[in-house]
């Protein structure tokens, strides 16, 4: 199974009808649950649990609120694929461990000759990933753990074998329940590429493993180009018309997948029906690269398109089954432009289990969802757009001083609207509102689970930067503080972002009526220690004129620090000496780059980042230029090159088995050398086992009192002579 899922320790039923709470008799003591996945009709529900022995598939009645085992620890969910139900709610679909794989490869420590790579002149420019097979010993160790067999299981327990053994990287039962679309990984596999780049065959297979037609052999994806919004050639996107009994659906792109060509189309989207014979059709081309379909029936579906340099959205409306008709345009926006955000499409499930496009009024109607940005700050809402007009009606709108999120409706009809509401001192819970008569009824009462924290004092703020772009933040402070106290020492912790335009740049996210999970990973802890607390202020980078983001990326992250600075300053609830600046991933990489070009802060707190940007040569976060490109902009943006201005003491942490992108754990230590021998004030904490982000309970508790020591002693008792 994979080694960082979130496991689940409980699980209730509640019956809508008289919000009775229904115990479930059966359960094993120790839980471990991975997932839950519901049967198409509602009668079952299936979870995996994870022993010391391996995965299990459980099941439980719904009616009788009974528990049972319907596997033994056979399930593997190694390439993270996880069990599916059939469209008869009686069989389900799952990757089992094939019986007598014997043991694990062992390593020869006497190598066999040296390890060869070599080019053929090509252009091949990749990001720097991690974790990449290195030797053949590790390709022997991948395909072992990797490959599975794809099985069905009855209620009875009884298991029937579908597949011979083979690197299973996922499936789709086609929702008449007659197909299986499977994704086989297979050699020669890559060292410059992760798992989802190696060569790949797609096929449609019957139930009983009989080969039907295979969808495209991809061979290794190495040499996509670097432009954002690139992809490989061949198709892609594989999937099954989810309305439909047997249609598959898949893209093309038209522009031989090169983001940074000019074309005047990028994609072309086909279908094809089973038995999947003939040339498939095309349903529609689209001029920006597509980001998806969603499906309702032979009159409507939904397709979606993008395009990374002018950050733009176009939403349209296709009928399946009248392939040559024209599309019609819904939607056209910046997904920058938050304030201007319409929301996503609702869905149902159908009756086979399915996810369509929830409709109303005879399909002319859809219902869209969306966070409801404003000046205020996120008022959620839920609306009816009318296919014809393209005029919405609001149907739901979240009132303060909560913050309510619609989740979807529980009737065919749009009429009862499930949702969360919580406030900054309720943990969220559901509720059901009738829109036609505005009646509620409350479904659970979940509690506060931090109530140390009851009191917070939270204010969304907004104010402006000198070069006129307004930033916000959610300004925290302790219980029973008031400002007449004096200013107190303040943590900061931030995560810079694009943007094309300064006004979408200049936008207020979040809401000050949310409720704050208090986690291990989140500064409010530090409010119980006294310490005033500045989440997410904004620190955007805009691109200037015709320029990219990142061209101006320092000047522009000190001037919003600035702006951040004066405004808790002014505000008297901070002490200018005693500010401590912190971040994770790229937040830790602007910490070492507010150090590196400012004096504002006392001490920085830089979590599992990089900041040498010659080692993520060809791009990094956003920037899609590689170092030959623009080698001014990575050397003035890596604070490695610029340590010697770093006389702030500085905390570096980092987990030694991150796999993430680019920050390598090397970028950690390297940067730590270089601040040692400059004469710098470090320490550097290495969390042995760890990806990029921690999770292990000694991990947790180590980082808390790195930090705890780190600020109390570099920011609350800085100017304090012991």
């Amino acid at each position: 199974a994979p080694s960082r899922s979130r496991q689940y320790v409980a699980l209730e039923l509640v019956r809508l009808s008289g919000l009775e709470h229904v115990g479930i008799e059966g359960l094993p003591d120790d839980m471990r649950v991975l997932r839950t996945t519901w049967s198409p009709d509602g009668s079952k529900l299936a979870f995996t649990r994870e022993t010391d022995a391996g995965v299990e598939l459980w099941l439980i009645d719904v009616e009788g609120g009974t528990a049972r085992n319907l596997t033994g620890p056979v399930v593997s969910l190694t390439a993270n694929v996880w069990p599916k139900w059939l469209y008869d709610s009686e069989t389900i679909l799952f990757c089992m461990v094939p019986e007598g794989r014997g043991e694990s490869p062992e390593e020869c420590l006497v190598p066999e000759g040296p390890r060869i790579q070599e080019t053929t002149g090509e252009e091949a420019p990749l990001r720097t990933y991690q974790d990449l097979l290195e030797t053949p010993f590790d390709e022997d160790l991948f395909e072992y753990y990797l490959t599975s067999q794809l099985v069905e299981v009855g209620l009875n327990g009884h298991i029937t074998t579908i597949t011979t053994p083979g690197i299973l990287w996922e499936f789709a039962p086609s929702p008449n329940g007659e197909f299986v679309l499977v994704f086989w990984l297979h050699r020669p596999f890559s060292y410059s590429v992760t798992a989802g780049r190696f060569p790949e065959l797609i096929e449609v297979l019957d139930l009983s493993g009989r080969h039907v037609f295979t969808v495209a052999d991809l061979p290794v994806r190495d040499r996509v180009p670097l432009a954002i919004g690139s992809v490989a050639e061949g198709p892609r996107s594989i999937s099954w018309r989810s309305d439909a009994d047997a249609t598959l659906c898949w893209t093309e792109a038209l522009d031989g997948g090169d983001a940074g060509a000019e074309a005047e189309l990028r994609d072309r989207i086909v279908t094809l029906d089973a038995p999947f014979l003939g040339e498939p059709a095309e349903l529609m081309r689209t001029e920006l690269r597509f980001g998806g379909i969603s499906w309702a029936d032979d009159s409507l579906a939904i397709t979606y398109e993008w395009w990374w340099p002018s950050r733009q959205s176009r939403v349209w409306r296709v009928q399946p089954g009248s392939p040559m008709s024209e599309p019609e345009l819904l939607l056209d926006y910046s997904w920058e432009d938050r304030y201007s955000d319409p929301g996503s499409l609702v869905f149902r499930k159908d009756l086979r289990g399915r996810y369509v496009v929830m409709t109303c009024q005879g399909g002319e109607c859809v219902f869209l969802s969306g966070s409801g940005a404003s000046p205020e700050g996120d008022r959620p809402f839920m609306d009816r757009l009318d296919l014809n007009t393209l005029e919405t009606e609001r149907l739901f709108h979240s009132e303060p001083p909560f913050f309510e999120r619609p989740s979807g409706f529980v009737d065919p009809e749009g009429r009862m609207l499930l949702f969360s509401r919580e406030s900054v001192t309720d943990y969220p819970n559901l509720f059901i509102r009738d829109l036609s008569d505005g009646s509620e009824i409350r479904l659970t009462s979940f509690e506060n689970p931090a109530p140390e924290f009851i009191g917070l004092q939270k204010e969304l703020i907004t104010y402006e930067r000198e070069d006129g772009v307004t930033l916000s933040a959610r300004l925290y402070l302790p219980p029973g503080y008031e400002v007449s106290d004096g200013p107190l020492p303040l943590l900061m912790w931030a995560y810079p972002d694009e943007y094309v335009s300064a006004d979408a740049a200049g936008q207020v996210s979040g809401s000050p009526y949310r409720y704050d999970y208090i986690g291990w990973w989140s500064p409010l802890i530090w409010l119980i220690r006294d310490y005033a607390v500045l989440i997410d202020p904004s620190m955007p980078i805009v691109a200037m004129e015709d320029g990219q983001p990142n061209d101006r990326f320092v000047e522009q992250l000190v001037m919003s620090a600035e702006a951040a600075v004066d405004e808790v300053v002014g505000r008297g609830v901070a002490d200018p000496e005693r500010i401590a600046v912190g971040g994770h991933s790229y937040g830790a990489f602007m910490t070492a780059n507010l150090l590196a070009n400012t004096d504002l802060f006392a001490a920085g707190i830089a979590m599992t980042g990089a900041y040498n940007r010659t080692l993520t040569p060809f791009g990094f976060q956003s920037e899609d230029r590689s170092l030959w490109e623009a080698p001014e902009v990575y050397w003035d943006m890596s604070p490695f090159m610029h340590a010697d201005g770093i006389q702030e003491p500085v905390l570096l942490v980092h987990g030694e088995a991150d796999n993430n992108s680019g920050t390598f754990p090397m970028q950690s230590e390297r940067f730590f050398a270089a601040l040692n021998g400059l004469g710098g004030t470090a320490r550097l904490v290495m969390l042995p086992l760890e990806s990029h982000g921690y999770i292990a309970r000694e991990s947790i508790l180590h980082v808390l009192w790195e930090t705890q020591q780190w600020i109390e002693k570099y920011v609350k008792n800085r100017n304090i002579r012991i």
